[in-house]
């Protein structure tokens, strides 16, 4: 049995990663914290909760947890996971790290688009939690900087296209949707309800936090120099992300081309999967599940892809894909915890 702590336990990505470590066959949630809610039940923060009443938020004491749990999840804001990932590690505790601070290679790339980072000896021990892509890497690690929703939802359909040399790194573009959940539980006025309900608008275009992350993905896993431009937009729904990525493909490539490396590599996935020509995915496909579905169109008059991929931003996007994590780190079946059947409303 895994002996699991949960850090920020009171936010959106935390109380998923509660009901998933809850439900899950080989694992025993030990211990959780909150800094805004300490001595709070869950029920007292979530109602919908019942049957959580005894589980007490608590202070991130890593002494005093070092004895109970064997992997620490960490849904807190950036920076500060990194405050508490050295002595973590140091307790001999892995680590599935839910904000930037261990998702990147290099400190400058980090500090270019978040702050000064506090120990930057850890990159480079750290995996990129992207599972279908990093598998065997994560397979040894004890520190996973789990992937962004954005990205993961953007890095699964171009990854093998790319580093199969199928479509061009150049003016690659992604028109990316997310749903309120994904700004976070925090307060803000471009989240009200009145603000977002019966909208939509695109944001922090040019300057989103998550460029710089995926191009040094997509730049480090094909070997090629990648920079693509990516525009965020807020969709007036709780949860869900939809991405639709435009690309040149290189001369000569076919629809079956790309069937076939998608089908090399994620033919044997669980969570991903490629649907059949002329048909597109939907956020309400994926709702509630760690899945991610791509469809795509080839254009062979122009030479353009459209690529259209579906997560739920809270589970694929954060909560579920750090289980997926979790099993490929003790070595369980990927889908051990995650394999829930979901309704279709």
């Amino acid at each position: 049995m895994i002996n699991v702590g949960i850090a920020g336990a009171s936010g959106y990505t935390g109380v998923e990663l509660v009901k998933l470590i809850s439900n899950h066959p080989k694992a025993k949630l030990c211990a959780v914290t909150s800094n805004s809610y300490k001595g709070k039940s869950l029920t007292d923060i979530f109602p919908s909760m019942r049957g959580f009443e005894n589980l007490i938020c608590q202070d991130l004491d890593i002494k005093s947890l070092a004895q109970k749990i064997d992997v620490m999840f960490l849904a807190l804001p950036h920076k500060i996971s990194m405050n508490h990932v050295p002595t973590l590690l140091e307790h001999n505790i892995k680590v599935i790290d839910l904000s930037a601070d261990y998702r990147f290679t290099t400190a400058a790339a980090y500090e270019s688009a978040y702050q000064e980072h506090t120990s930057k000896h850890l990159l480079k021990q750290s995996v990129y939690g992207l599972c279908e892509i990093y598998r065997d890497s994560i397979k040894t690690s004890n520190l996973v900087g789990n992937p962004g929703c954005y990205p993961t939802s953007i890095l699964l359909p171009l990854l093998p296209l790319l580093k199969e040399g199928l479509i061009r790194p150049e003016g690659i573009i992604s028109d990316s949707k997310s749903g309120v959940s994904g700004a976070g539980r925090s307060l803000s006025l471009s989240t009200h309800f009145c603000e977002v309900n019966e909208s939509f608008l695109a944001y922090k275009i040019g300057n989103h936090r998550h460029t710089p992350e995926i191009n040094e993905i997509l730049s480090l896993y094909t070997q090629k120099s990648v920079a693509i431009t990516f525009v965020p937009h807020l969709l007036p729904l709780t949860r869900g992300m939809l991405s639709t990525i435009y690309a040149q493909v290189t001369d000569t490539v076919t629809d079956n081309n790309i069937r076939e490396i998608y089908d090399a590599y994620y033919g044997n996935e669980s969570f991903v999967k490629i649907l059949d020509k002329g048909m597109f995915p939907a956020i309400s496909h994926v709702k509630g599940t760690n899945c991610c579905d791509i469809g795509f169109h080839l254009d062979e008059k122009t030479g353009q892809i459209i690529l259209i991929s579906v997560i739920d931003n809270l589970l694929k996007g954060a909560a579920g894909q750090a289980v997926q994590n979790m099993n490929i780190l003790f070595d369980l079946d990927e889908e051990t915890g995650l394999d829930s059947v979901q309704g279709p409303l």
